[in-house]
């Protein structure tokens, strides 16, 4: 029954049609602007490489593995500049790139982030990883969502290549502190953010992207950790709480608002796809029972029809730290960018894995 929810008045075809748009847009990319400059170490393109291996795996795509490896290539001397946890995303592809290929570069470069991250990395005064960036900027004491997907996951799966538990443990730690600091106990649902040094969210505000860089990222980290490690109870709980009160603020066209609880905010497709992806994936994976595919199936529907016809993901807002009031995140520009390619791929690619032929 959910899977002809899901593909209701959708053909498998036309997803993959889509997935194809959405990745030669991310790959034909050669501006210098900011959101889809897939030529820099950063966070942006490394939500895009993380997605494409995604792609990747999912419809066996090996033209899009040689993208990755030679993506690296290109890039790889700006990493040296660009060693923040923001910029961890890039390395997130690098145990299965090593799987694939047998390639020692990537073997010993992952080595060699993990052990900064595990020892080096900055932390909160809770042993979080703070949310440090590549930008002008300085965030001391936070603890952002975002760090989940843009560099817990990369331990993971070099805790899962290398049989590490130090790693294993080190990652299921920072999931159960952005859980335990971020999750609203009402509501199921994270806050974007929470300062430390003065014991509060910020702005409070429930930021649906937030949301989606734990629902995608939770369960590919769960994934890899399971043949290391057993992953608490108390964290699956945590994760079920999270997408059950997410539910509750879907829209009735199956998008969520940049702030989830302001719906007078515009809609906001990256977090509602990761969202979706991260529903399909935790159900796929055996986190969650399969009627929860029905709930993402309307927000794979409209996240789709926001996909123009060049394979530009529409309706996607820009680069956002913590703003100082929740009004604010509605002013936020949208924009083209690779993450938000990148959130929408994970969910078509998702989408196409659960097509019941």
């Amino acid at each position: 029954m959910l899977k002809s929810a899901l593909w209701q008045g959708t053909a498998a075809e036309e997803v993959k049609e889509a997935a194809g748009k959405v990745y030669r847009r991310m790959i034909g990319s050669d501006t210098q602007d900011w959101g889809m400059n897939m030529n820099q170490w950063d966070w942006t393109p490394g939500v895009g490489l993380i997605a494409i291996l995604h792609y990747a795996e999912a419809l066996g795509e090996k033209d899009a593995i040689g993208y990755l490896e030679n993506w690296i290539e290109r890039n790889k001397e700006k990493a040296v500049q660009a060693k923040v946890i923001n910029s961890m995303a890039p390395y997130g592809i690098f145990p299965e790139l090593y799987r694939l290929t047998n390639r020692d570069y990537y073997l010993e470069t992952a080595g060699d982030i993990a052990e900064w991250m595990v020892h080096e990395a900055p932390r909160t005064r809770e042993r979080a990883f703070e949310h440090t960036v590549t930008e002008k900027a300085s965030f001391p004491e936070q603890v952002w969502a975002d760090t989940i997907f843009m560099a817990v996951l990369f331990l993971a799966r070099q805790a899962s290549l290398t049989k590490r538990a130090d790693l294993a443990q080190e990652a299921l730690r920072q999931v159960e502190l952005h859980f335990r600091l971020l999750q609203d106990g009402e509501t199921g649902v994270l806050y974007h953010g929470w300062d430390c040094q003065s014991g509060n969210h910020m702005s409070a505000a429930r930021w649906t992207r937030a949301n989606a860089w734990i629902v995608i990222g939770f369960p590919l980290i769960v994934k890899e950790l399971k043949h290391v490690t057993e992953v608490p109870s108390e964290l699956l709980k945590r994760y079920r709480a999270l997408v059950d009160g997410l539910i509750q603020y879907r829209n009735a066209r199956g998008l969520w608002h940049t702030v989830m609880d302001r719906s007078e905010f515009y809609e906001e497709t990256s977090g509602s796809a990761g969202i979706a992806a991260g529903i399909l994936c935790a159900v796929r994976l055996g986190l969650l029972d399969e009627g929860y595919a029905e709930e993402a199936a309307g927000t794979c529907r409209a996240a789709l029809a926001m996909i123009d016809a060049d394979g530009t993901v529409l309706g996607v807002s820009g680069g956002t730290p913590v703003m100082k009031t929740i009004d604010d995140y509605n002013r936020i520009p949208l924009i083209a960018s690779l993450y938000g390619q990148g959130l929408t791929l994970m969910m078509l690619a998702e989408w196409i894995q659960a097509d019941p032929r």
